[in-house]
């Protein structure tokens, strides 16, 4: 499968700022790549067309999660971020493997610890006794990663409206609405809680042979450890979606900003798009009923 993104991010700034960004495709799957995953950085003078502005130098580096990160000194004025890419993966919905068991703690690898602890928007401490009274019950491995998932689908509601910043998981928890990062953060803790290891994902999710309810768009999901290997999840759509395209990965969303301006920065134009696409580049319509 042929899937193209591509995003366009304009900011305001009234003074130079340093600014630190994750958004390219993730480290593994840079072999995929077709052509494309290069971020370019400009500023745009008045009457200047985008693509057009003068060019403004980045550095690479990783972080501690292995993310693929930029950093520059945004100049004053019209900033623009813009990218495409091309990317040759299967695409196919996330396997369901109700078969995987859940390892010990004390047999997990060293460096999958960290996603059971709390963090940002994980008060992991805050949840031991709801999530226990929940799912202790359950059926380690699987079965309870999968009941977690179902739950907080089932009791959170979405509404783009109720989004902001500091919304944790235990806010979540009392309002019961939210964004995807807000469902995502939720099934994080309570799987922590139950010592499976999760961490947080954003990426690309279109609507790629699915049923179509708009453009693609950046999204969140989750990943749990069992039977020694990630296992996506998604607590807002809580269905197996083709298409997925990862970005980064960590402990939460604190750790994948797509983009970090270290001053003020005024958002004053946002784009982003994944879509399959044939080999001469043609998209390729997206479903316009539900197919059983």
């Amino acid at each position: 499968m042929l899937i193209r993104t591509e995003f366009d991010i304009q900011f305001y700034l009234e003074h130079p700022s340093a600014m630190v960004t994750m958004l390219h495709l993730h480290p593994s799957l840079e072999r995929f790549v077709r052509k494309g995953n290069v971020l370019v950085v400009e500023r745009l003078g008045a009457g200047v067309a985008p693509g057009y502005g003068e060019l403004i130098g980045t550095t690479e580096y990783r972080d501690s999660f292995g993310n693929r990160c930029s950093r520059f000194v945004a100049p004053e004025g019209l900033l623009r971020l813009s990218g495409t890419s091309t990317i040759d993966i299967d695409g196919m919905p996330e396997q369901v493997n109700v078969a995987a068991e859940q390892a010990p703690v004390s047999e997990l690898p060293s460096e999958v610890l960290q996603f059971l602890l709390p963090s940002r928007y994980c008060q992991v401490d805050r949840f031991v006794p709801v999530a226990q009274d929940l799912f202790g019950w359950m059926k380690p491995g699987w079965e309870r990663a999968a009941a977690i998932r179902d739950w907080v689908h089932e009791k959170v509601r979405f509404d783009y409206q109720t989004a902001r910043p500091t919304k944790t998981a235990m806010d979540v928890f009392t309002e019961r609405v939210g964004v995807c990062r807000d469902f995502q953060h939720l099934a994080v803790t309570l799987s922590r809680c139950q010592n499976i290891p999760a961490r947080y994902v954003t990426g690309y999710l279109g609507d790629i042979r699915w049923y179509g309810t708009g453009v693609g768009d950046f999204s969140a999901w989750y990943e749990v450890w069992l039977d020694g290997r990630w296992h996506t999840m998604d607590a807002r759509h809580n269905e197996a979606r083709p298409g997925r395209v990862l970005m980064a990965t960590g402990r939460d969303a604190a750790d994948v900003a797509m983009t970090t301006t270290f001053g003020n920065a005024d958002l004053r134009y946002f784009y982003v798009q994944s879509t399959e696409v044939l080999e001469d580049g043609t998209p390729v319509p997206a479903l316009t009923s539900v197919v059983g």
